[in-house]
């Protein structure tokens, strides 16, 4: 097959770097890339994300307060928890500027290796960390260490892969293309929730907590590992380099956009803070509230949210549609707006007994889906394509840190302490903030 050459991007004419070079040996193949191939990039990518996020977010409720924390009562550990969750949140703004930098003077490729070697090296060691009981304090001090490197890789994987979807999309199928890598949400929770339910079901509690918790980190390793490699194929092709550049999707001076673009930043990371908020609500509050204060089983219990996760990923798929038909900014509004009324019955339900949750779960997870499935399409949208590349990374960033950072910490501190008619209120602000944004982000009313 012929190769085609293609000119070296501006201001860029030396010859690549040896990490550049080798990461290109893992695809022969230069061709066209279609936007199939880019969203199968990004539903990799992010599922393998979502993966690791989920199996340290479901370690935090049921592992983390017992092995870390059992100096103190099961809601402080489990808040102190929350608090070192937080941390990756914090770090990923930081990891995104220092990884820019480090693309810009080596490589994209070499860029996502680093980032992703450290997202497995932060993970791995995690399982392998010692506990409270062998290491004392400094086993909380590691774990929080570890913690911000996994926000920081995270922040730092950005690869351009989702904003090169949306661009690459066809006129009338933005918002079906845009929900393509929030699917990676729902099957990340599938595959957390799956593996920690069996475990919980097939071992006993001291095995769990003494070793059994592990495994999940293990796994979320070797998936990192074949999620690189199948990002790199694609990443690393000279089609995929020239469809950025010609989309200008390249790092800017994070000062210069910031001072630029600081309007847009705001508005991108409120406008579907709905989506973000609802996003621990139902995923990893109702875990830990659960734990606490009810004698559901835990491993039942997950099995329900995992149903909740494939009624989401039916809604991220329906959000293509709707947004297709009505428009992404219409679409985000009203289900700002249905998360606000929905927000109202969360102490009912929640103190409904077994029927009660169940509804919450299911009802909730389908809002999720339907609301979050366009949540990327609000942030691509709003830059000019100069400052596409690092806006949509950072404004992802700001939208996960406001939105659901603190989130479990939050609800379950305001539950406890002051009852559940806070949470309602807490998700309420959410909504009210996403369609305060949504009504200044004319943007994406101008590209539907």
């Amino acid at each position: 097959m012929a190769t085609t050459t293609f000119p070296p991007l501006p201001g860029n004419d030396a010859a690549p770097s040896p990490s550049s070079q080798s990461a290109r040996h893992i695809n022969a193949r230069d061709g066209h890339i279609e936007p199939g191939e880019i969203a199968i990039g990004v539903i990799i990518g992010r599922a393998s994300e979502y993966f690791d996020f989920f199996v340290y977010a479901i370690a935090s409720v049921l592992v983390f307060p017992a092995v870390f924390f059992p100096f103190e009562e099961p809601l402080e550990g489990m808040l102190y928890a929350f608090v070192i969750f937080s941390f990756a949140f914090l770090a990923r703004p930081i990891g995104t500027v220092l990884f820019m930098a480090i693309q810009q003077r080596f490589s994209r490729e070499f860029k996502l290796m680093l980032a992703l070697f450290l997202l497995g090296v932060s993970t791995a060691g995690i399982a392998f960390l010692p506990t409270y009981e062998h290491l004392g304090m400094a086993s909380i001090v590691l774990l929080a260490l570890l913690r911000i490197g996994q926000g920081i890789a995270l922040g730092g994987s950005w690869d351009g892969l989702p904003s090169l979807l949306a661009l690459s999309a066809p006129q009338h199928r933005r918002g079906w293309y845009a929900m393509l890598g929030q699917l990676g949400a729902p099957v990340g929770f599938i595959v957390a929730g799956g593996l920690f339910a069996y475990l919980l079901s097939a071992l006993s509690t001291e095995d769990f907590l003494e070793w059994g918790w592990r495994y999940p980190f293990y796994v979320a390793f070797a998936i990192n590992v074949v999620a690189l490699f199948a990002r790199l194929r694609l990443v690393s092709t000279s089609e995929y380099s020239r469809l950025l550049d010609e989309r200008e999707l390249e790092p800017t001076n994070v000062v210069e956009m910031v001072q630029s673009q600081g309007r847009n930043l705001l508005v991108g990371a409120l406008a579907a803070l709905a989506s973000y908020a609802l996003f621990h609500l139902v995923t990893v509050f109702p875990l830990s509230w659960i734990s606490l204060y009810s004698e559901r089983s835990v491993s039942e219990f997950l099995v329900i949210q995992m149903i909740g996760a494939v009624l989401a990923a039916c809604g991220v798929a329906a959000s293509g549609l709707i947004a297709d038909r009505f428009g992404r900014r219409t679409t985000l509004g009203t289900l700002a707006c249905l998360i606000a009324v929905f927000s109202g019955f969360v102490p009912t339900l929640m103190d409904g007994g077994d029927l009660g949750q169940n509804v919450f779960l299911l009802l909730g997870f389908a809002l999720l889906g339907l609301s979050y499935g366009q949540a990327a399409g609000a942030v691509t949208a709003n830059f000019p394509a100069k400052y596409r590349y690092t806006g949509a990374a950072l404004t992802s960033d700001l939208a996960w840190l406001v939105g659901a950072g603190f989130a479990p910490l939050v609800a379950l501190g305001l539950s406890a302490h002051f009852g559940l008619a806070y949470v309602s209120i807490y998700l309420l602000s959410g909504a009210a903030c996403s369609l305060a944004a949504l009504s200044l982000n004319r943007a994406l009313e101008i590209r539907d």
